[in-house]
């Protein structure tokens, strides 16, 4: 599934956010960034982990951390999802998969028996120089704060 492990270089990815504004890497040079993959905007799971994140969004500045959500929903998904939750984060909308492939973060997945293409949730910390610096595949939605500050 994903091939990008600690000590990789980041795909210099681009895409554009709930509001048309576009993100790339080199943006985030000088910044941690966090970059995480959920599978779909305004369901438990997603919510759960973002709202997470935002609860500990200062945490994450006073670190000198970037956060920037992603998923395959369309820019008004995505920025209703951000108003309805007051999230301060951007969130991709990559409706055509480009930066959810660049990361490697497609593919066959399970749900109660049946099979699909979708989403991994994962999450990736990229340093200052764009350098993946932990990947996170087994995110717990309640607790992701925790999982990258430590």
């Amino acid at each position: 599934m994903t091939t990008l492990k600690k000590g990789d270089q980041a795909p210099n990815f681009s895409g554009v956010d709930q509001d048309g504004k576009l993100h790339s890497l080199t943006d985030y040079v000088g910044k941690k960034l966090v970059v995480f993959f959920y599978p779909k905007a305004n369901t438990p799971g997603c919510t759960a982990e973002a709202c997470d994140l935002r609860d500990n969004f200062e945490r994450f500045q006073a670190n000198n951390y970037a956060l920037l959500g992603v998923s395959a929903d369309s820019q008004k998904a995505q920025g209703k999802f951000k108003d309805k939750f007051e999230f301060p984060f951007p969130l991709l909308a990559d409706e055509d998969r480009k930066v959810i492939e660049a990361f490697g973060v497609w593919g066959p997945k399970k749900f109660m028996g049946r099979e699909y293409d979708g989403i991994h949730r994962t999450t990736f910390v990229i340093d200052e120089k764009g350098i993946i610096e932990d990947v996170i595949s087994d995110v717990k939605t309640k607790a992701h704060a925790a999982q990258i500050l430590g």
